[in-house]
């Protein structure tokens, strides 16, 4: 023992370990890692960002699920530059639609070079791969951080950390309270909750890309292969009794172009007693996920012999240049489901359905929006039956809380990925995709910010982060009224997030939407969120239907009550009207609410007013 200890230390003085201070580590280059990384080091940060593989993009790319699902109407911030670049590589927006369950399809290696591509034009931006997180030590304001790339150690110390990894691995090394599963109904007033909690988590799946390769490539029969297992994935001779008869049993041709991808390849991410894996392995050791991982690899193996064998498919085999991995699977599996971190905020599905009569105003502290359904996948757990149904449950269009990203009781710690403060529940919806780069992207600038004001994060102004976010042509609230670049967009925008003029949601289908109204007649009776931001007004003078005249006189009352000088009134709005291309000012008609709202905007700056995580006007 002694000599060993001896050796040790010898042999530790001779190891050369690199050391470096940043501003920003992101740990994991997923589809929110990799949007941090962007955001913060544009922001003038010096950011790293380390991941395990060779790849960016997480899920988008590394998982497999090159299908973009929701938000096709509001490309925001850099998932709509993202989107973008697809769109140029493919040759249009109308060149990804390839497959039915997505309007954005793509193959994983292109998305990964775009991915690596945005990175490099960033001068502040480093990217370490295959690079791991060894410790980590909070002490006086700073992170110490060691970390394994590729067998060499390296110590960095910075003042922020986002975790942006797939099970918030990085939230637990530090500390952060989390909860894992379904909460009871009780706790987060959820109808559709469970009435008893548990530590269900949905089933992930290891998504297998398929090529064409024009003859016979149907790999042996694997071991315990059972095709009653997948027998009703689709319509075929096999299927007898459907797991779930009430839903439609597509056909096969329906069930591989499903996720179909350019260049004649298929996304087989099949939820339908397809490849889906229930095992919930948050808290297990590495070794312990890396075994059981590869049972879930061997489940997608046995349903690719079933589409091969059983269906006749035998000429669509795994495709050779899609992956760098000797299986020719993805990188990692597609995590549906992680630690869901205990913050400053938690975001529960009445938030969603009725932001506007919750007892905290949290929409004023939106700093992303989402329009997917609710959407679980747990057909694969043995005892679904006894679980609420969560497929597709319909909700509005909806914006995220700031508050989400920030646990409580850590200090220089932004949570993002699927790790942030929401319900079970709602994590079927925040999940998705596109969602998941917007909570990157502020989670860089929330980390920017911190840095360069030298203030603990949870004390970083909302207003200022959700100024750099609409500056970055992102959205704060999912209206549809006006599309992003046009004149009125920000100001939709800022009034809808001071909750002025509240929007109104409604579900159709998959499409799920929420309207400012702009075009309608503005009514007395809708400007309570007025009077919350401005209590000394009186609205009781004003007419069921405002006038333009109306309109200007409250606009007036306001302006003398915050001592804001209005000079020249009648020109200034002449000038909004024309600025806006809102027509002529006609003072004795009812004005629209768009018209409104670009009035409050100009004249009072209502956005201006600094909010606080819960939403309440500091």
């Amino acid at each position: 023992m002694k000599y060993s200890y001896i050796f040790s230390i010898i042999l530790s003085c001779c190891i050369s370990v690199e050391q470096q201070k940043i501003d920003v580590l992101v740990v994991g280059g997923s589809a929110s890692g990799t949007a941090a990384g962007i955001q913060a080091a544009r922001m003038g940060c010096r950011t790293l960002i380390i991941e395990e593989t060779t790849w960016l993009g997480g899920m988008l790319t590394a998982a497999g699920v090159s299908a973009i699902d929701g938000n096709e109407r509001l490309p925001a911030g850099i998932f709509g530059e993202f989107r973008d670049s697809l769109a140029n590589y493919y040759g249009g927006l109308g060149a990804l639609r390839t497959g039915w369950v997505s309007s954005v399809l793509f193959e994983p290696s292109v998305g990964n070079r775009i991915f690596k591509n945005m990175t490099y034009k960033e001068p502040n931006l480093t990217v370490r791969f295959e690079t791991s997180l060894v410790s980590i030590e909070r002490k006086q304001d700073m992170w110490y951080m060691t970390l394994n790339s590729g067998g060499k150690l390296i110590q960095v110390k910075a003042p922020i950390v986002i975790d942006a990894t797939e099970l918030g691995d990085v939230a637990k090394l530090c500390g952060v309270n989390y909860d894992i599963g379904m909460e009871s109904s009780e706790v987060t007033h959820e109808a559709i909750a469970p009435a008893k909690a548990n530590n269900i988590v949905q089933d992930l799946t290891y998504v297998a890309v398929l090529k064409d390769y024009g003859h016979d490539v149907t790999i042996p029969r694997p071991s315990d292969y059972d095709s009653t297992v997948f027998a009703c994935a689709c319509r075929n001779v096999l299927c007898i009794s459907p797991k779930e008869p009430d839903r439609t049993l597509w056909d096969v041709k329906a069930m591989i172009s499903y996720g179909k991808l350019p260049n004649n390849k298929y996304m087989i991410n099949w939820p339908l007693e397809g490849n889906d894996y229930y095992i919930n392995i948050l808290e297990m050791t590495a070794k312990e996920r890396k075994e059981e991982l590869q049972e879930a690899k061997n489940f997608t193996m046995h349903f690719l012999y079933f589409i091969q064998h059983e269906l006749g498919l035998n000429t669509l085999g795994l495709a050779d240049d899609e992956y760098p991995t000797a299986d020719k699977l993805p990188l990692i599996p597609y995590h549906r489901e992680s630690r869901r971190i205990v913050g400053k905020v938690r975001f529960t599905l009445p938030y969603i359905t009725a932001p506007y009569s919750q007892a905290l105003p949290l929409y004023r502290t939106n700093i992303a929006v989402g329009d997917y359904p609710i959407d679980h996948h747990h057909a694969r757990y043995k005892g679904e039956e006894v679980l609420p149904d969560l497929h597709f449950s319909p909700v509005p269009s909806y914006g995220l809380p700031l508050g989400t990203l920030i646990p409580d009781g850590v200090q220089g710690l932004i949570v993002a990925e699927k790790s942030i403060s929401v319900s079970n529940i709602v994590n079927g919806a925040t999940r998705l995709q596109p969602v998941v780069m917007q909570i990157g992207q502020a989670a860089g600038t929330l980390a920017a910010v911190a840095v360069q004001k030298s203030v603990d994060i949870e004390k970083v102004s909302v207003r200022e982060v959700q100024h750099v976010i609409l500056a970055g042509n992102g959205y704060l609230m999912p209206y549809l009224d006006v599309p992003l670049g046009t004149p009125l967009f920000k100001v939709y925008q800022r009034i809808g997030a001071t909750g002025i003029l509240k929007g109104e949601g409604k579900s159709e289908g998959w499409s799920n939407q929420t309207w400012l109204r702009s075009d309608a007649p503005l009514l007395s009776a809708e400007l309570d969120g007025l009077q919350a931001i401005y209590p000394n007004v009186s609205l009781k003078s004003l007419p069921p239907v405002v006038k333009t005249r109306d309109a200007l006189a409250l606009i007036s009352e306001i302006a003398y009550s915050e001592n804001r000088a209005l000079d020249d009134l009648e020109s200034r709005v002449k000038q909004i009207f024309a600025k806006y291309e809102l027509g002529d000012v006609k003072m004795n008609e009812p004005i629209k609410r768009g018209a409104f709202a670009a009035l409050i905007d100009e004249l009072l700056e209502p956005f201006s007013k600094n909010v606080e995580l819960h939403g309440g006007f500091r």
